[in-house]
């Protein structure tokens, strides 16, 4: 019989899980699967940084803590840093495969990258959980090592469309996103769930500065509510540019506006008139003490996606823990994993899709330069 970590010993570490007992009365993983390696794969550098290392830092957690108290088994993190661009995310996911010790990763962390990686890794046999790639297709390709520790993009756009709906009234919704993998898939199910409030579409391009175009067309298009499907940095110049135009309109977002990055480049206009949405668990309110434990690991407040990756970490570590040193195993074991984490339940279903009773969408309002949670949304 499997077993798998508790609440109560999540950030025991693992101390309870089935193995052979040390010397100082603790139970060691066989070592067979000691010396095993778990990457991380994500932009843990560049413009979309912000969120690749608040999931770096949340896994970089769940292993400090289990080095602690397993020093006799030794386990790496590994990190593959793919700047968040789908062009590089192959040649990573290949270096990941070629090291056998490799048996699990973190990641990947974008929609785009994920779908450019893998491919490469579930050939390999490398089981991957996701934190933060969302764009709804990625369960449905057929790869049998993936699994996502969130609600994907058809969770995500009901409930941001129901919440421009029915919370923010909106009757004419101009819809603009950033032609990517996640921008324009959140877009696309955001704009089903409005049907005809929605007014007008644009796309604009990743690593734009300049909206004014946009801008006027959303002008023109007399919008009551603007939803931005793409990333922080240009949602946060695209309200930025709203606001000084005097457009009128709220600023809905998703997940990929959610960081830091965001605040940065729109200012004081973050606070007025703004709505983030995010699949994900506000980190405070994470169980088993995380927040103080991860203040205390970095010196800041846990960002987006910081719990869900310590989550999406401890199931891999579960699995060392229990012995499964191989790909195989590694894979089955996550595949049957079904406990609770810091988050939600942790469970999968055939596809690798969160169980519907672990999804979650939260909305966020900006006030005195941080994300506060609003409220949870229903996503049907």
């Amino acid at each position: 019989m499997r077993t798998l970590l508790r609440p109560t010993a999540m950030f025991g570490l693992l101390s309870v899980l089935t193995g052979c007992v040390s010397a100082g009365g603790e139970q060691a993983a066989p070592a067979s699967a000691c010396g095993s390696r778990i990457a991380v794969l994500g932009p843990l550098s560049g413009d979309s940084a912000d969120l690749g290392g608040n999931v770096r830092d949340g896994a970089r957690l769940a292993f400090d803590q289990y080095r602690a108290e397993h020093p006799d088994c030794p386990v790496e993190l590994i990190e593959f840093d793919s700047q968040g661009d789908p062009k590089q995310a192959p040649a990573l996911a290949q270096q990941i495969v070629d090291d056998a010790r490799i048996i699990g990763v973190v990641g990947p962390g974008f929609s785009g990258e994920a779908e450019a990686a893998l491919p490469i890794l579930d050939q390999g046999g490398v089981a991957t959980i996701t934190t933060s790639a969302t764009r709804t297709e990625l369960s449905e390709r057929g790869w049998s090592t993936f699994h996502r520790l969130v609600g994907n993009d058809a969770a995500q756009g009901r409930a941001a469309g129901q919440y421009i709906d029915q919370a923010l009234g909106g009757t004419a919704v101009f819809v603009v996103d950033d032609g990517g993998a996640y921008g324009q898939g959140l877009a696309d199910q955001v704009a089903a769930r409005l049907g005809a409030k929605v007014v007008q579409r644009a796309t604009v391009a990743a690593g734009a500065t300049d909206f004014s175009a946009v801008v006027g067309q959303i002008r023109s298009a007399d919008a009551d509510v603007v939803f931005y499907g793409g990333y922080y940095a240009e949602a946060g110049r695209l309200r930025r540019q709203l606001r000084a135009a005097d457009v009128p309109a709220t600023f809905v977002a998703g997940d990929g506006a959610k960081a830091d990055g965001f605040l940065r480049e729109a200012g004081d206009d973050a606070e007025t008139a703004v709505v983030i949405t995010c699949p994900c668990l506000p980190p405070e309110r994470a169980g088993a003490e995380f927040p103080q434990r991860y203040r205390e690991r970095f010196g800041v407040e846990p960002g987006t996606n910081s719990a869900e990756s310590y989550d999406a970490a401890t199931v891999f570590l579960a699995g060392i823990q229990a012995g499964h040193g191989g790909r195989a195993a590694m894979a089955a074991f996550v595949d049957d994993y079904d406990e609770p984490g810091v988050t939600t339940r942790i469970a999968w279903t055939g596809t690798g899709e969160l169980v519907a009773s672990s999804v979650v969408v939260w909305a966020f309002r900006v006030q005195q330069g941080r994300f506060v949670a609003e409220r949870s949304i229903p996503t049907s």
